[in-house]
């Protein structure tokens, strides 16, 4: 029997030491994670998303799901109390939008809206380069009355076709283009020169949703996207002089700022297969 009683004794005292342990590491964590020794701030998140496919990455490191909502529960950095959220999806074949959000530490489910683009986080939009026909272009500067006095911009140049077309054909005074690819920059210089009109025309590596001052500009070509003209419109209505015309193949600048003047134009430029056919309008806006 005392063999037995000994025997159940250290059993015992085995499951007191291992629940005392388990004790000590709850208590452990709970100062870890308190805000008062720098420990992370968990939080659930409800996220609303344009798309089902979106992306959501959380301080960098991607969250796996699908979905327009999602509920999440993330941990701050033990120095932080909130964190970075950053959206991404294509809302078409040719378009890349990246949406940030910095979403600091509350009690309760915290919603966070990625559906509407904020002021104050800006996003971040690529667009992969899509050529515009030939007799296109030419459509382009002829609505907006290219001339000898104009200093024609293109944002998201390519190649630089429009703003070559510009000079060359139409005696634009001079030409700027924007691209956020090295390449299709170097390419646009490239053709400038075969051209005869490197001296009358600038080719910029840049992004053009950071271009702030337009204010030289008398014609504004575009060919970008609904979801950057509408970030470009701003910048377009207040640095554009009175008299400036801007022209969009295909994309609108949203509800509040219809077009002026509207063509619908088919191709007939045999340079290219893709764009034998191609039917699309142009769009005329005149700065008032």
């Amino acid at each position: 029997m005392k063999g037995n009683q000994g025997m159940q004794r250290k059993q015992l005292l085995g499951v007191t030491a291992v629940l005392t342990a388990v004790a000590l590491l709850g208590v452990a964590t709970a100062l870890y994670s308190s805000p008062l020794l720098g420990g992370g701030k968990t939080m659930k998140l409800k996220l609303k998303l344009p798309q089902h496919d979106a992306t959501v990455t959380v301080d960098g490191k991607e969250v796996k799901g699908d979905g327009e909502e999602r509920t999440i529960t993330v941990t701050t950095a033990k120095d932080k109390d909130y964190v970075n959220i950053v959206a991404y999806w294509e809302p078409n074949n040719y378009t890349y939008i990246w949406r940030p959000r910095k979403v600091s530490y509350k009690e309760g489910e915290i919603v966070v809206d990625f559906l509407k683009a904020s002021d104050k986080e800006k996003d971040d939009i690529k667009v992969r380069f899509v050529p515009t026909p030939p007799d296109f272009v030419d459509a382009m500067c002829k609505i907006a009355k290219v001339g000898k006095d104009d200093v024609v911009y293109d944002l998201g140049c390519g190649d630089g076709r429009m703003v070559i077309t510009a000079v060359k054909k139409f005696g634009a005074k001079r030409g700027v283009g924007v691209d956020i690819d090295e390449d299709l920059v170097k390419k646009s210089k490239e053709k400038a020169k075969e051209a005869g009109v490197a001296d009358k025309v600038e080719f910029r590596t840049g992004d053009v949703l950071k271009v702030e001052d337009l204010s030289d500009a008398t014609v504004v070509l575009l060919y970008m996207g609904d979801d950057i003209n509408a970030r470009l419109k701003p910048i377009l209505q207040k640095t554009l002089k009175p008299g400036s015309r801007v022209v969009s193949h295909r994309f609108l600048m949203g509800d509040d700022w219809p077009p002026d003047h509207s063509e619908e134009l088919e191709s007939h430029d045999d340079t290219d297969e893709r764009f034998i056919g191609y039917r699309q309008s142009i769009h005329l806006w005149e700065i008032k």
